[in-house]
């Protein structure tokens, strides 16, 4: 068997795409910079430009029933099934500028039933909650006390709004006399908002507004006869906009609270606001259209949009005066940016307003993923949907184009997509789906061109594999230099019908359908995986059947079977080109002829083709192996030193990296909390990227080279190091050799120096430990090196043979530092506090000196034994002429 590579290898993440948002309610702040996302029980602060994340605020235990960020991004507010709600003070952080420091300032009951809605006012100091008791209750966000409570119906409230009056005429409070005559401290305190007022909806339809001065309720706007939805106010129009699930919406006017106008929307509305200064209205419902209306007709601006599906309904959105978009928030937990810019120019009827940018809060599970365009600067991933989405792999850091931001959709099947394969130039993507169909799609992303190229209909059932060729064509055909204009020539599906089919892809603009060349029964189970090898002449399908068979490409006809795994196979990759031949369990394999397999079973198989025997079995996964994948091989300068890897994904949640030459697991990736059902390669970087059904991609940079040139320079600094330590030892520089072993934690070598020291002989007068330099350098330590020290007098001072050096060099520290320096040394590295560190000294100290004290009290017995002995031994000898002098000389000494 051949020996262990001698490089370590190591991958780290460098980048993660992660879950931002699970439903539940959504805040931007003033600026549109920061997002404020409910993650199950945690807060998720973002940064809208970037993508980054600012900061996760943990949860109570219990989800989170709503939430809301204050304009000035000053306070965070979180309220939760516990019932319990919680103030956070935010700051930004002095030492990075992509993140935030939080702190929470108190926790509250604020009603008896959870917070549904909350709203805080634009001076950022006044919060309203509103729960399923139809209370209302108004909070001072920085003090934490109640200023107002209004109470009505039983019903729930479903929507509020802070907004000031514009006319002073419309005030009616009390006279400036009255006031003067009557007022009272909690009057005095409300006198700066009295001209404010508050609209809550609630689920009867009404929309009630309370007087912030007078503490009463103005007004009761009853003319919807369901939930209303949202609430917004215009102070250029001075109208109240309100909007309900009767698919109806109004504005009020501010001054006599009648109704300007009624219009029906025909649809369920969620979500509702003014743009542009009010001059415009817009509305967001169960059809997932943005749709834009005139405040002062009514009319509808906007085309007739055909209505999307049911994960693509609106159910809530966010519009701030001064942003140039509105953000609105999808069924399916996507946010989108709506430019409102083509509203400045408005000349009869707009299509629809353009859209900014997609951000998916949650990808949901992830199936499958590919790198795609020629620089591999985007991914595909298959998201359990029937959507391919396509998000940027780019560090750019500019506003729209960050590393994960969504950057497209392929929508086409109509049910959920299984595999995808993507062909040598990342232009082409090829994507099977449980709508028995597949579909080939052509990426072009210069153009921002993502369209279906052909589809692919025959299979009686779901589609498990797909492959396309990965044979890369001549430098100087056409097809390599314009790989847009050429689609890949064949598409192989391989379905749970048990068939597999070889598909001719049609030329561009030639109007055929395509034509499957051959349908092949291959397994006596569903087929999971298909490959096709480097040079195309053959392919592979995996089955749960447990097999693995190897095909003819041209001919479709069976060439081997590989049998040996005991549950179904998963995943199934032929060796790349110029594989170099690997060691197996029965001696070497050629590379050019392997192939790779993961199964069900736990296991990994390399089998060679030339007789399709497995080489070598690779054990250590815990759980299904989904997804297998070769490494970029080692440079020719390397392969003596680095063997042929593979990585290996499982349902156990890990990716595994292997040596294929000694099977043995090279190094474990744990960043997912699901089974890793996607796995890929970057073939120029080697960074692996994995997705989880825990919606997360982890990208995992290679770091092999970077950690054996730390590892090498670390070795030499260690080797140079000691030889510093040897001379200064032997120079007798004892500062610069305490203070270095202390550095090194080399307890060894500083154990040497010390007994050297005090065993001198004869002692330099007036030395505590025997050399006079070393009292002074032991008297000169920082905290840091006494405490380091400390620990080391510990360890001695449990032996016995050391136990002596250790009380001398403790006795010298405790007579040249005062019990203040010593009793305030700051808690040292591991956890270990001075208290333990005493507690050990203690025990093993008394434990010395109990020794000590008993050898003493056997030496004066002995002294006496001899003593009453000494006549007895002198007769013996007298008597006994046979008897050496030398026996009488040791029983009289």
């Amino acid at each position: 068997m051949a020996n262990k590579a001698p490089y370590q290898t190591t991958f780290e993440p460098e980048h993660t795409i992660q879950p931002i948002y699970t439903g539940g309610s959504v805040a931007l702040d003033q600026s549109g910079r920061i997002l404020a996302t409910t993650l199950g029980e945690e807060a998720l602060l973002t940064d809208l430009n970037t993508g980054r994340q600012l900061a996760k605020i943990e949860g109570d235990g219990e989800l989170i029933s709503t939430l809301t960020l204050t304009p000035s991004a000053s306070h965070l507010i979180i309220c939760s099934r516990s019932l319990s709600m919680r103030i956070y003070s935010l700051k930004p952080s002095l030492s990075s500028s992509s993140s935030i420091n939080f702190e929470l300032l108190r926790t509250l009951k604020p009603h008896t039933t959870p917070v549904v809605v909350l709203a805080v006012d634009q001076t950022s100091t006044l919060l309203a909650t509103g729960a399923a008791d139809g209370v209302v209750k108004v909070w001072d966000i920085t003090g934490g006390y109640i200023t107002h409570t209004f109470r009505g119906p039983n019903v729930l409230i479903s929507a509020l709004q802070f907004f000031e009056l514009v006319s002073k005429d419309a005030e009616t409070g009390i006279s400036s006399q009255n006031r003067k005559r009557r007022k009272s401290n909690d009057e005095e305190a409300n006198e700066a908002g009295k001209g404010f007022r508050l609209a809550s909806g609630s689920q009867d339809g009404k929309v009630r507004i309370w007087d912030l001065y007078k503490r009463n309720c103005a007004s009761v706007l009853d003319s919807h006869v369901s939930d209303v939805t949202s609430l917004d106010y215009s102070l250029e129009e001075n109208a109240l906009l309100t909007a309900s699930r009767d698919k109806t919406i109004m504005w009020w006017d501010a001054r006599t609270w009648k109704v300007r106008k009624v219009v029906p929307v025909l649809e369920e509305v969620e979500a509702a606001g003014f743009v542009k200064s009010g001059k415009f209205t817009y509305t967001g419902g169960v059809n997932g259209n943005i749709r834009i209306w005139e405040t002062e007709n009514g009319r509808e601006i906007t085309q007739p949009q055909p209505p999307k599906g049911e994960a693509d309904a609106i159910v809530d959105s966010i519009s701030i005066p001064g942003l140039p978009y509105i953000l609105s928030v999808q069924a399916d937990h996507t946010m989108i940016l709506h430019s409102t810019d083509p509203l400045d120019q408005v000349n009869g009827t707009i299509s629809s307003l353009p859209q900014i940018r997609r951000i998916s809060g949650t990808h949901d599970e992830i199936i499958d993923l590919g790198y795609l365009l020629p620089d591999r600067s985007l991914l595909a991933l298959a998201t359990n949907s029937e959507e391919i989405r396509i998000v940027s792999l780019s560090q750019s850091g500019e506003d729209s184009d960050y590393f994960g931001a969504d950057v497209a959709q392929l929508k086409g099947h109509d049910d959920i997509i299984i595999c995808l394969d993507i062909d040598w130039s990342g232009h082409w993507i090829a994507t099977g789906a449980k709508d028995n169909t597949a579909r080939l799609w052509r990426v072009d992303a210069v153009n921002s061109s993502f369209i279906c190229y052909a589809t692919f209909t025959g299979h009686a059932e779901s589609l498990g594999a797909i492959a396309l060729p990965h044979t890369i064509p001549a430098e100087s055909s056409s097809a390599f230099k314009s790989p847009l204009e050429h689609p890949p020539e064949f598409v192989l599906t391989g379905s749970q019908d048990r068939t597999i089919k070889r598909w001719v892809v049609p030329k561009k603009d030639s109007g055929k359908a395509p034509k499957a060349i051959y349908t092949r029964k291959a397994h006596d189970k569903d087929i999971n995986a298909l490959d096709i090898s480097h040079n195309g002449q053959h392919f592979a399908s995996a089955s749960q059947d447990k097999t693995v068979k190897i095909w003819s490409f041209e001919e479709g006809e069976v060439t081997g079977v590989l049998r040996g795994h005991r549950r179904g196979v998963w995943s199934v990759k032929f060796a790349p080109k110029d594989t170099p031949s690997i060691t197996g369990e029965s001696g070497p394999a050629a590379g050019k002829g392997l192939i790779l397999t993961g199964s069900g079973d736990k296991t990994i198989k390399i089998w060679t083709l030339s007789d399709f025997s497995c080489v070598r079995t690779l054990e250590g996964h815990s759980n299904s192996v989904l997804k297998v994948a070769w490494l970029n091989l080692p440079n020719p300068e390397e392969r003596n030193k680095r063997h042929v890897q593979i990585a290996s994904a499982g349902g156990d949640g890990l990716v595994k990296v292997w040596d294929a030459n000694t099977g043995e697991d090279a190094c474990t990736l744990d960043n997912h909390e699901d089974r890793v059902w996607a796995l890929a390669v970057h073939p120029v970087t080697n960074m692996i990227v994995s997705g989880s059904g825990d919606s997360t991609v982890t990208f995992w940079k290679d770091t092999t080279t970077s950690t054996q040139a730390a590892t090498t320079a670390a070795a030499t600094q260690f080797v140079e190091q000691e030889q510093e330590l040897q001379n200064y030892i032997h120079s007798k520089s004892y500062r610069e050799a305490i203070t270095l072993a202390l550095q090194l934690n080399h307890p060894a070598r500083l154990l040497s120096l010390f007994t050297s020291v005090v065993t001198v002989n004869p002692p330099e007068h007036g030395s505590l430990c025997g050399v006079k330099a070393v009292d002074e350098v032991l008297s000169s330590l920082s905290d840091q090196q006494i405490f380091a020290l400390l620990l080391r007098i510990r360890d001695w001072n449990t032996n016995n043979r050391t136990a002596p050096v250790a009380q001398r060099i403790l006795s010298v520290l405790v007579k040249s530092y005062p019990a203040s320096r010593l009793a305030n040394l700051k808690v040292g590295a591991r956890g270990k506090s001075l208290d333990e560190i005493c507690g050990g000294l203690k025990a093993y100290s008394d434990r010395q000196y109990k020794r000590i004290e008993d050898l003493t009290d056997e030496s004066y017995l002995m002294e006496y034994t001899l003593g009453a002995m000494g006549g007895l031994g002198l007769l013996e000898n007298e008597t006994t002429n046979g008897r050496r002098e030398s026996d009488q000389d040791v029983i009289m000494v």
